[in-house]
C-alpha cells in the first residue's frame, strides 16, 4: 500500500507523526518546528526526516526543490491567541495563532489531498462578542481554497486520559471530494450542501 505523504506543521516533538504512523498509511516526509528543544526530540526520533525551522519562510516551491511532494498537511497551530487561559486576540489579530494564515497559504500551494488541523475547544465558540467567528473564518478560509470540512470535539478523557482537556479536530478535502459508504473519499460533480459537522 502507498503511503499517503505528510507535511507535519507547528510539530512540537511529533505527536501527529507518531499518531499517524501507529494508525497506518501515512509516512511524514517533512517537519517545521521553529522551537529548538523540540526539534531535537524530533531529530532522534526521526533522523532521516527534515525539519524546516520557520512556518512563514517554508514555500512549496523549497519543498519541491528538496523533492518532497506531500499528500497530508497537519499542524496544531499556537492557541495562545484563542485559549481561555490567553488574551484572545483571535486568529485574525494574533500574532500566535494568526500563523494559521500559513497553513492556508501552504494549502494553496500544495494542493494536499487531506488537512488535518487541532486545537483549543475555544475555537468553536470564539470570540466573545461574536460567537462562533473565529471557526467561521477557518472554514471560510478552507473553502476559498476549495476544501470541505468535517469536525469533531474530542475531550482527552474520551481516549482514557484522566481529564477532560477538550481538543477540535477539523479534517478537510478537496470540494469535489465526498465519502462513499465505505468511509473513503470520492469524486463528486456537484458540491455538497453543508451539514451539522460537515462543511
Amino acid at each position: 500500500m502507498t503511503k499517503l505523504k505528510v507535511l507535519d506543521l507547528f510539530s512540537g516533538i511529533g505527536g501527529f507523526s507518531l499518531g499517524l504512523d501507529r494508525a497506518g498509511g501515512f509516512e511524514t516526509v517533512a517537519f517545521c518546528e521553529i522551537e529548538p528543544f523540540p526539534r531535537k526530540v524530533l531529530a532522534k526520533h526521526w533522523p532521516e526526516v527534515p525539519c524546516y525551522e520557520d512556518v512563514t519562510k517554508l514555500t512549496g516551491d523549497i519543498l519541491r526543490r528538496d523533492g518532497i511532494s506531500v499528500d497530508v498537511i497537519t499542524g496544531g497551530f499556537p492557541c495562545q491567541d484563542i485559549s481561555c487561559a490567553g488574551r484572545q486576540a483571535g486568529i485574525g489579530e494574533g500574532t500566535r495563532s494568526g500563523l494559521w494564515s500559513e497553513i492556508v497559504r501552504l494549502i494553496g500551494e500544495l494542493s494536499p489531498r487531506y488537512v488535518i488541523v487541532e486545537n483549543v475547544a475555544a475555537l468553536l465558540s470564539g470570540p466573545s462578542e461574536q460567537r462562533g467567528g473565529w471557526f467561521g473564518s477557518i472554514l471560510g478560509d478552507l473553502a476559498e481554497c476549495g476544501y470541505d470540512a468535517e469536525w469533531e470535539n474530542i475531550p482527552a478523557a474520551a481516549v482514557g486520559a484522566p481529564h477532560r482537556r477538550e481538543r477540535v479536530w477539523i479534517v478537510a478535502y478537496p470540494a469535489q471530494l465526498q465519502r462513499n459508504g465505505s468511509g473513503e473519499h470520492r469524486q463528486q460533480s456537484k458540491r455538497q450542501v453543508p451539514k451539522s459537522g460537515k462543511r
